[in-house]
C-alpha cells in the first residue's frame, strides 16, 4: 500500500473513536439502539486495522521486511528534527498481528458483555483509542511518535481503571496507576532528551546507528531512561505494586490492558531497544537482577491470593519477570515469541474468568501452602506484598501530592495577588452567605492589594477597572441590559465548564488535543 495510507492503521480506531464521540454529542447513538452502531463501527476499524497488518506481515514473509519507512517531516527547529515514521520490521508486524488479533476479540466480545451498561459508548471510545495507541508505539519509526502513543495508552487506562468512577477504590486505583506511570515517563522524556541533544532526532535507525559523538556514558544513561519507562509500565519489581490496583475496570479492559497487551508495551519497548542494550551490557545485569526479583515476586503473591483475576495478574508478573531475565541474558527472540505467545494465552484466561466460579462449581479457593504458612515471615510479606504499597505512597503518591499543594499555595498566595484576584478568605464560604450574597444582603471586599513599582501600579489599576465593571454590571440588581447579558454569558460558561468535567467531554478534548499534535 502506499506509504500515506499506512498511517490509517493506527487512525482508524481513532476515527472510530471520534465517530462515537460526535454521535453521542449529536444524539445519533444515544440510547439501547445506539449501541449495534457504535459496536459495529469499534469492530470494523479494528478488523481493518488487522488486515492491514496481517497484509504487511505476509509481504515481510514473502519480500522482506520495508523496516524504516519515512512518511513526511513533522518539525524542524535549527538543528532539531521530528519525523513521522514507522519502523515496519518483523518484531513490529508480528507482535502488531497479535495485538491487532486480541483487541479485535475483546473488542467484539465486550458487544455482549457490556450490553445496556451506562457507559457502553464511554468503554469504546476509550478501547479504540487505546488500539491505535498500541499501534502507534509498536509501529512507531522513532520515540517521540512513540511517546504519543505511550501516553494514549496512559489515559486510556486511566480511564478504564475508573470505569466505576462512583466507586471510591477504582479512583483510587485509576490516579495510582496513572501518578505511577507518570514516574516512568520521565525516563522516557529524559532518554529522548539526551537523543534530541546529542543526535538532533529520536528516529529509532539514529538512535541505533553510530553515534561518534556519544559516549559509552552517555548511551547507557539514554538506554537507563527508556529501559525505567519499561520497567514501569510492565510493573516489574519494583514497581509492581501499582498493576493490582488497577484490576477495578470491566474484565475485557483487565485483559487487554493487563493481561495480555499493555503489560507487554515495556517488554517490547527493551526488544526494540537491543542495539543500544548491546552497547551496554551492565543494564543487561540490571535486567536479569530485576527479572528475578520480579519473578519471585508474582510467584509468592500468587500463592496466598483467593481471586482469580489477582491470580492471573501475579502468573503475568512472573511470565514478563521471565521475559526480562531472557532479554538480559541476550536471548531477544525467544523473548519476542514468548511475549506473543503468553499474550494470547492471558487474554483467554481473563476473558475467560469470568465464568471460571460456574465451572469449577463455586469451589473455594486453596489455602496458601504449608511451607508458606510455616514461614510466618515469608507468608506475611507475601500478604503485604512486601509492602512496595507503602513503600510507593513515600517515594511517589506522597511526593505527588505535596507537589500539588505547594503549587495551590503558589497559586492563592502569589499569582491571585498579582493578578488582584480575592484571597479564599474573602470568597463566600456558605450556602447561606451565597443565598445573602445574590439577594444583595452581603458584599465581598475588595481583594485587590496595592502594587508596588511601575508594573505594579499597571497592574492595580487594571484590576480596579475590572473591579468596577463586575461591581456596576454584574453584582448589583437590575444592572441592566448589558449586566444580564453578561450574567447569562456567565452561566452559559458555568455549563460548559460542568460539561468538560464528565468523561465523555474530557475524551472529547484529548481526541481533538490528539487529533491537532498528530
Amino acid at each position: 500500500m502506499p506509504n500515506s495510507l499506512l498511517l490509517l492503521i493506527p487512525g482508524l480506531p481513532f476515527l472510530a473513536a471520534l465517530w462515537i464521540v460526535l454521535g453521542f454529542i449529536f444524539g445519533w447513538n444515544r440510547g439501547e439502539k445506539g449501541e449495534r452502531e457504535t459496536a459495529l463501527v469499534a469492530v470494523t476499524a479494528n478488523t481493518l486495522s488487522l488486515l492491514a497488518m496481517v497484509a504487511l506481515a505476509i509481504y515481510d514473509f514473502t519480500h522482506g521486511a520495508p523496516g524504516h519507512v519515512m512518511l513526511f517531516p513533522w518539525l524542524q527547529s535549527g538543528d532539531y528534527q521530528a519525523s513521522v515514521s514507522l519502523m515496519l520490521d518483523t518484531l513490529s508486524l508480528s507482535f502488531g498481528v497479535v495485538m491487532a488479533t486480541i483487541t479485535l476479540v475483546v473488542t467484539r466480545f465486550s458487544v455482549n458483555y457490556l450490553h445496556r451498561e451506562p457507559g457502553f459508548r464511554r468503554f469504546f471510545i476509550v478501547m479504540s483509542l487505546f488500539s491505535c495507541a498500541m499501534l502507534l508505539i509498536v509501529l512507531s519509526g522513532s520515540a517521540l511518535l512513540g511517546f504519543i502513543g505511550w501516553e494514549m495508552a496512559g489515559i486510556s487506562s486511566y480511564m478504564l481503571i475508573a470505569y466505576a468512577w462512583q466507586r471510591e477504590t477504582a479512583a483510587e486505583g485509576a490516579t495510582r496507576a496513572f501518578v505511577t506511570n507518570r514516574f516512568g515517563d520521565t525516563g522516557y522524556l529524559f532518554g529522548m532528551f539526551i537523543g534530541f541533544s546529542w543526535l538532533g532526532n529520536v528516529e529509532w535507525n539514529v538512535l541505533f546507528g553510530e553515534k561518534p559523538d556519544m559516549s559509552g556514558m552517555v548511551v547507557g544513561l539514554m538506554s537507563m531512561g527508556f529501559m525505567l519507562a519499561a520497567l514501569v509500565k510492565s510493573a516489574q519489581f519494583p514497581f509492581s505494586a501499582w498493576i493490582t490496583r488497577a484490576l477495578e475496570g470491566p474484565t475485557p479492559s483487565s485483559a487487554v490492558f493487563y493481561g495480555s497487551i499493555m503489560v507487554h508495551a515495556g517488554i517490547y519497548l527493551l526488544l526494540r531497544l537491543e542495539p543500544l542494550l548491546e552497547e551496554s551490557p551492565l543494564l543487561g545485569n540490571v535486567l536479569i537482577l530485576l527479572g528475578i526479583l520480579t519473578v519471585l515476586y508474582g510467584w509468592l503473591g500468587v500463592q496466598v491470593q483467593t481471586d482469580i483475576k489477582s491470580s492471573l495478574i501475579f502468573s503475568t508478573q512472573q511470565q514478563t519477570g521471565l521475559m526480562l531475565i531472557e532479554i538480559g541474558f541476550g536471548f531477544y527472540t525467544l523473548a519476542a515469541f514468548h511475549m506473543g505467545l503468553h499474550a494470547i494465552w492471558r487474554a483467554y484466561q481473563f476473558l475467560h474468568s469470568p465464568s471460571f466460579l460456574q465451572q469449577t462449581e463455586w469451589e473455594p479457593a486453596k489455602p496458601a501452602p504449608a511451607w508458606l504458612r510455616k514461614r510466618r515471615w515469608l507468608y506475611t510479606a507475601a500478604l503485604q506484598r512486601f509492602w512496595l504499597v507503602p513503600l510507593e505512597n513515600w517515594l511517589l503518591v506522597r511526593p505527588t501530592q505535596a507537589l500539588a499543594h505547594e503549587v495551590q499555595t503558589l497559586d492563592s498566595r502569589v499569582i491571585d495577588r498579582l493578578t488582584g484576584t480575592p484571597s479564599h478568605s474573602n470568597m463566600l464560604s456558605t450556602l447561606a452567605e451565597m443565598q445573602d450574597f445574590q439577594q444583595g444582603k452581603l458584599r465581598l471586599e475588595s481583594g485587590i492589594g496595592t502594587g508596588s513599582g511601575l508594573l505594579g501600579k499597571l497592574m492595580q489599576w487594571v484590576a480596579e477597572r475590572f473591579e468596577w465593571l463586575e461591581d456596576r454590571l454584574l453584582l448589583q440588581k437590575g444592572g441592566g441590559k448589558l449586566g444580564r447579558y453578561l450574567q447569562q454569558l456567565g452561566e452559559y460558561l458555568d455549563l460548559v465548564e460542568e460539561l468538560l468535567t464528565q468523561p465523555r467531554y474530557l475524551i472529547l478534548l484529548i481526541a481533538a488535543t490528539l487529533a491537532v499534535i498528530l
